[in-house]
């Protein structure tokens, strides 16, 4: 399936059961050469045979309950956090339990924040490895060298940062950098 987007090159694996589908955007199709499509393609298949996208939607899934159950908490009846914000804001007699539901969210907004930064990075430290992994297995299904050219045209087409500060990589990027993927290809083509 070709999907159009005049600005960025990209491919994608998606859906479950009978609605699968490899997408590769028809500015990829038309900036690589066949071999590095199907090196894209066996990358893609990869995400596939290893099931990241069920992975994905069980540990989004499991991450939503997480939180409203945590929500839960914060706004039940009298729950001892919304009592604490009571007190510190002075604690009003009958106040506290009228707007103990209001307390409750805004108490879970203030200690969502870093939660969902945790879970952020968790969610980005397995993104990356199961990017390391998609592109073990077309290194390995297929000619590695193919998916490093494709790679290093992507990387140019999207303007990506080379070198980008290993912190910022670890906060903020779902993919490994160009370099690292690069590297990592080149020790699957060193065991052929």
């Amino acid at each position: 399936m070709a999907q159009k987007d005049p600005e960025k090159p990209n491919a994608y694996f998606t859906g479950l059961g009978t609605k699968k589908r490899i997408v590769l955007y028809d500015t990829l199709i038309n900036d690589h050469k066949t071999e590095e499509l199907v090196a894209v393609l066996a990358h893609e298949v990869g995400h596939y045979k290893m099931k990241h996208t069920t992975q994905g939607i069980i540990i989004s899934l499991m991450q939503t309950g997480l939180m409203l159950f945590i929500l839960s908490l914060f706004i039940r009846q009298n729950s001892p956090l919304s009592q604490a914000i009571c007190q510190a804001l002075g604690g009003f007699s009958g106040w506290e339990v009228k707007q103990s539901f209001y307390l409750g969210v805004l108490a879970f907004g203030m200690l969502y924040s870093p939660l969902s930064l945790l879970i952020g990075l968790f969610m980005n430290m397995l993104s990356r490895k199961n990017e390391f992994a998609a592109d073990r297995y077309a290194g390995r299904n297929y000619d590695p060298f193919y998916l490093q050219e494709a790679l290093k045209k992507l990387s140019v087409n999207n303007l990506s940062n080379l070198r980008p500060h290993p912190v910022y990589v670890f906060f903020y990027y779902s993919h490994p950098t160009l370099l690292q993927r690069l590297k990592g290809l080149d020790k699957i083509k060193d065991l052929f």
